[in-house]
């Protein structure tokens, strides 16, 4: 494999195609880079799948991509600076992608779940140039962790698929039903789907992100 600056797991494409899309995958909390990576048997042969493993350890063959500190004051909350540094190693993960792997730059697909997620949103909206279309599953938008906005023209080329289950327990359904009025305002195009699951994916939520990446290949 090639050195990129995160761990990952690679995919090529099963079609010799130059310049094909891209998928990179991120992970959620406590998890690591094969977890999302199980998705890509089932996944477009066109693509090039790249999974990467968050830079922080948490024990046990799990991986995060910033700490989550809990209290009895403020519960469960982010560590924002952490999260930030996270962003800026995944936008500068796409770039390598791009140039190492000589992948379409226009056709750039990212996937995260949960914490996964969040940084997808943090990306796309802080770097709409690096990214097109984004599957964010189980997540939410956490404005502390986006760059200035931009100008709503800036934003054109960006597509999202989003996902969530209404008896989510990790993170409530009200988070993930904040995104579509936010995305709204910016004249970003999404869709937005509720399973009746907990934190997770379920066979048909899984079913139908697939049809909506492959109408958009």
């Amino acid at each position: 494999m090639k050195p990129l600056s995160l761990t990952y797991v690679i995919r090529e494409p099963k079609l010799n195609t130059p310049n094909p899309p891209v998928l990179i995958l991120l992970h959620g909390y406590g998890s690591n880079e094969e977890d999302l990576f199980s998705f890509a048997p089932e996944l477009p042969d066109e693509f090039l799948i790249i999974s990467a493993r968050a830079p922080l350890d948490v024990g046990m063959g799990g991986y995060a991509w910033y700490t989550l500190h809990f209290d009895n004051v403020n519960g469960k909350f982010s560590d924002i600076p952490e999260a930030i540094n996270a962003r800026e190693k995944v936008a500068t993960f796409i770039d390598e992608v791009i140039s190492e792997f000589s992948v379409d730059p226009k056709k750039v697909f990212l996937l995260g779940f949960s914490q996964g997620t969040i940084l997808s949103y943090a990306v796309a909206l802080s770097y709409p140039e690096k990214v097109q279309k984004i599957i964010a599953l189980s997540g939410y938008i956490d404005t502390d962790l986006l760059k200035e906005p931009k100008n709503k023209e800036d934003y054109q080329q960006l597509d999202f698929y989003i996902s969530h289950g209404t008896v989510d327990q990790v993170l409530p359904i009200q988070l993930a039903r904040q995104a579509p009025p936010y995305l709204n305002q910016l004249h970003i195009k999404h869709v937005f789907e509720e399973y009746n699951v907990g934190h997770g994916v379920a066979p048909q939520n899984f079913y139908a992100l697939k049809k909506w990446i492959e109408a958009r290949m």
